[in-house]
């Protein structure tokens, strides 16, 4: 592979080291930078948040306090879910294994169905003493009402000592708006919505994180504060909307002669429902994502100034991430659920007390699976042996060091027909069922778009056969 040419050695080094780093001399610093005392956690999860954030070089999108954090901590630039859609990805990051290890590969299915043994990485520091809270969508949302929200219902007595999650008022549910399908598409919807920020879910998310760092007392805890926005259906108080008038909205644009897509790389009737958008349905769209993203960037703000406030930086780490990216029009997608880099690739961002490297990004490829052996490594504790990632401590001291070649992400189709992309920091190789159904090679440091199919072409048949062998010992 020319001067990118991976190791099949190196990456069986990497693969098969799991969560078993060795322990870093820095996480142990990181301890001692509390003082000798255990160290709070707090883990924010952004519903469908993609990089298209101030802090990701996207300036007229206003998250400033995204960007602060990011700032302070640590932005990775390459980090990958093991998923692209909401409850594969956060069964997945949440115990610590692959899709394939946890069977879980689409919405309908509970982790606990089949893993009922697993420790997901709240219920690890429950297990070791640390006061476990959850406000908002943690664990997958299970039949579109979050008061069957695992965390509420079934799992509730594992992972968290208390959750809760909140509804909107009668007036946050009016406002103008409209179905953009004309109600072909249910959750196709906007709403520029009356009222203020607690008038909606995740403005009562804040506020139940703020009130209870306020009232934390002496005990460590791990408060997960999960953030419904941008999530459809994109509802927003108005002065969100405000930030973006229609007109300044820009729309993506294919290039002209890009490779046609595979029949199964956006597999759903709802592409021909977004083929029918006008560009003013696409504006609309788009806008509305915005505006949710710029509501739920104020809502974090809101928990950042408790954090100075209340003077916990130094003793609390800070984890926010977006649980899989999303396509806003590109390839006429206006979801999720592909391999293509923008629904594989999500925002990170990771602070923690003493860190060497802070304020600093990374360009190293992480993946979602490492985020429990991190956490665990940061705050001293032993996770289960089965985890599938590897603790990615030593990026937070030296982010140009050397680290894994690859990253994966999946998807499923029909009835389990299952599409695998392997990415490494040049190239990006998808195979549908195995390769029966189709097989895609992008160059992401000359087509970052991955609009020229490479797989078909003669010179690139030596990448193709490398990294189909890697692909298919992806760690299970």
């Amino acid at each position: 592979m020319r001067d990118n040419k991976i190791r099949r050695r190196d990456f069986l080094r990497w693969s098969m080291a799991g969560a078993a780093a060795a322990w870093s001399p820095w996480a142990t610093q990181v301890l001692a930078a509390g003082g000798g005392l255990r160290l709070n956690v707090l883990f924010v999860t952004i519903d469908d948040l993609r990089n298209e954030i101030g802090c990701y070089g996207v300036p007229e999108v206003h998250t400033p306090n995204m960007d602060r954090l990011a700032a302070r901590g640590m932005r990775f630039d390459r980090a990958y879910c093991q998923f692209s859609i909401c409850n594969p990805s956060r069964s997945s990051f949440l115990t610590g294994l692959r899709p394939d290890a946890t069977r879980v590969l689409d919405n309908t299915v509970y982790f606990r169905k089949t893993l009922p043994d697993a420790v997901t990485l709240p219920q690890l520091f429950r297990q070791a003493g640390w006061y476990t809270a959850s406000y908002g969508k943690t664990f997958h949302v299970f039949g579109g009402n979050a008061d069957t929200q695992d965390v509420v219902g079934i799992n509730g007595g594992r992972s968290f000592d208390e959750a809760e999650v909140f509804k909107p008022t009668p007036l946050g549910q009016q406002g103008e708006g409209r179905n953009l399908t004309g109600g072909e598409v249910r959750w196709c919807t906007w709403k520029a919505a009356e009222g203020d920020d607690e008038d909606q879910p995740d403005g009562q998310n804040a506020r139940a994180a703020v009130r209870f760092l306020e009232q934390r007392g002496d005990q460590p805890f791990f408060l997960a504060l999960g953030l419904h926005k941008p999530h459809d259906p994109f509802i927003a108080p108005k002065k969100y909307f405000d930030l973006y008038p229609l007109d300044s909205i820009k729309l993506a644009r294919d290039p002209a002669g890009r490779t046609p897509d595979l029949p199964l790389a956006i597999a759903s009737g709802w592409k021909a429902v977004f083929d029918r958008f006008t560009d003013q349905e696409r504006r609309e769209f788009k806008r509305a994502y915005y505006a949710g993203t710029s509501f739920t960037d104020a809502q974090l703000g809101k928990v950042l100034d408790t954090l100075d406030r209340l003077r916990l930086w130094d003793k609390t780490i800070v984890v926010l991430l977006g649980d899989n990216g999303y396509h806003l029009g590109e390839r006429g997608w206006w979801n999720k659920n592909t391999l293509f880099e923008l629904a594989a690739r999500c925002p990170l961002i990771v602070w923690a007390p003493g860190m060497k490297a802070a304020g600093q990004p990374c360009s190293r490829l992480v993946e979602f699976v490492d985020i429990y052996p991190t956490v665990a490594e940061l705050c001293g504790l032993t996770p289960p042996a089965n985890l599938a990632g590897r603790s990615f401590v030593p990026l937070l001291a030296d982010p140009q060091r050397s680290w894994k070649p690859a990253a994966y992400t999946q998807v499923q189709r029909g009835r389990g027909v299952q599409g695998r992309s392997i990415r490494t920091e040049h190239w990006r190789y998808i195979e549908w069922d195995g390769g029966k159904e189709g097989i895609e090679l992008y160059d992401a440091t000359q087509d970052p778009g991955e609009w020229r199919n490479l797989a078909h072409d003669p010179a690139y048949a030596a990448v193709v056969k490398e990294l189909s062998a890697m692909l298919k010992e992806t760690p299970r």
